[in-house]
């Protein structure tokens, strides 16, 4: 029993790892068209599929720990407020996913209410957390900007993660891979 716990919590390290990985490298590929790239939200679908696939304690880490991992190596995205706001939004996405994964029916509607929920969640935290950061001043960080920001601009982001991420989900459950993680 021992051993197979360990190996369980060894394949989430080295799961939560590679996609740790996988949010520093995608935006590599949006990124050549900063606005492109700031619209397809690419850190976001790694640290989602890590909450659904490791678990929300896993995908919380990843989240928090993928923006400001970035920002330090390479300065993008700009350590403040972008990455410390998206380390807290990214943390409440991939926590939320995992939760929720455990907590609701085992059927596949499930997975986009649960990713819907999480997406809800994340920008909420993120627009809080920007409008603490800008010092409480609705003047800098009023609702225009954080629904502009959080929604509109993000709306190719929120189509490709609502097809990709549920698609890769119900791809992992039929295939029986999300039970020996």
């Amino acid at each position: 029993m021992e051993n197979t716990k360990n190996k369980k919590n060894t394949r989430k390290i080295a799961l939560s790892a590679m996609l740790l990985a996988l949010s520093f490298v995608l935006p590599f590929f949006t990124g050549q068209i900063p606005e492109i790239g700031a619209m397809l939200c690419p850190m976001h679908i790694p640290v989602m599929l890590c909450g659904y696939i490791c678990s929300a304690p896993w995908g919380f880490i990843v989240g928090l720990t993928a923006p400001l991992l970035r920002s330090v190596i390479l300065g993008m995205p700009p350590l403040f407020p972008t990455a410390v706001a998206m380390s807290f939004e990214l943390a409440a996405y991939g926590f939320m996913t995992g939760y929720l994964f455990k907590k609701l029916p085992e059927k596949n509607v499930y997975i986009y209410i649960n990713l819907v929920i999480s997406m809800v969640v994340g920008r909420v935290v993120w627009g809080i957390v920007m409008f603490i950061l800008m010092g409480l001043n609705i003047e800098k960080f009023g609702f225009s900007v954080f629904f502009t920001s959080a929604v509109v601009n993000a709306i190719p982001g929120i189509i490709l993660q609502l097809i990709l991420i549920p698609a890769v989900v119900i791809i992992l459950k039929k295939s029986s891979i999300l039970k020996k993680i």
